[in-house]
């Protein structure tokens, strides 16, 4: 499905002291590089808002005069995409991922597509609309009001026909975004959580290395587990890089990355095994010849 992505990213955030929002980290990644990994099968990705650095390259644009609120901003960022599809997102989303912008996507019939979130409201700014639908209703209201300056978000979709996407109990803070310090606090704390440290902290690892491979974190969990209970603590991440060098040269040969992880593991936990039964042996086998002694 081709599609291409605008991000607003350029409001005042008045309620956190006017701090430059997008560049606030959570999990040790800034906001608008978690909104960006949520959509990166996006042809064009619009970024409306001041330069600054980014986990990929995206294109810079800005309405005029800046600060002229959501509706000329997504006007200037739609001016820079060509796609049928355009997905458009707010640059504090700190869980939105990618199940739910394919999700988006796929429910854009008619003028487009929404985000509910649990509280029933549609989010415009975690949307998917058709491009020529943005455009005929944004004419409309530039003709009406002699300008996008100010007009709230609610005056553009009020004129659309948008699907409610619901949220799921997969992702139920899809829709959750940061708008005061306190939002950002139960963020960094909600990401820190036993259930999701894991993942999150997976995430931020590929994103800092530049990959994108499936990780299946139980099997490496209890390679680590066996190299550790079977020969020593410090063989664990000794034993998890090996193999990950080992599936990085499989997958340089043509393999499959995650299957090429799955088989160097296989082959190191059955290593491990091996090595615990015969430490085990032979201390069986001392114990046996001492207590004939």
């Amino acid at each position: 499905m081709t599609f291409d992505a605008v991000i607003l990213a350029g409001g005042g955030a008045h309620r956190l002291g006017g701090v430059d929002k997008p560049a606030l980290s959570v999990g040790a990644r800034a906001l608008l590089d978690r909104v960006l990994d949520a959509c990166p099968d996006a042809r064009t990705t619009v970024v409306v808002g001041d330069r600054r650095p980014t986990a990929r390259p995206v294109r810079w644009t800005r309405e005029t005069p800046p600060g002229g609120g959501p509706l000329a901003a997504l006007d200037a960022g739609l001016h820079e995409t060509t796609a049928p599809l355009v997905l458009v997102l707010s640059a504090d989303l700190p869980f939105l991922d990618r199940p739910t912008v394919r999700a988006l996507l796929d429910a854009a019939v008619g003028d487009g597509a929404a985000l509910r979130d649990p509280d029933g409201r549609d989010q415009p700014l975690v949307a998917a609309y058709r491009a020529e639908a943005l455009r005929r209703e944004i004419a409309l209201l530039a003709a009406e009001h002699g300008s996008l300056r100010g007009l709230p978000l609610r005056a553009l979709t009020a004129e659309l026909a948008l699907a409610p996407v619901t949220v799921t109990e997969r992702a139920p803070l899809a829709s959750f975004d940061c708008d005061t310090w306190e939002d950002l606090a139960a963020a960094r704390a909600r990401i820190r959580e036993h259930g999701n440290v894991l993942d999150e902290w997976m995430t931020a690892v590929k994103n800092e290395l530049g990959i994108d491979v499936a990780v299946d974190t139980k099997t490496l969990l209890d390679l680590a587990r066996d190299a550790a209970h079977g020969v020593a603590r410090p063989a664990a991440p000794l034993t998890t890089f090996l193999v990950g060098y080992a599936a990085a040269r499989a997958a340089a040969s043509g393999a499959d990355p995650a299957q090429a992880v799955a088989e160097a593991s296989r082959k190191a936990a059955d290593l491990a095994l091996r090595w615990a039964a015969e430490a085990e042996a032979d201390a069986d086998a001392e114990a046996q010849e001492g207590g004939s002694g």
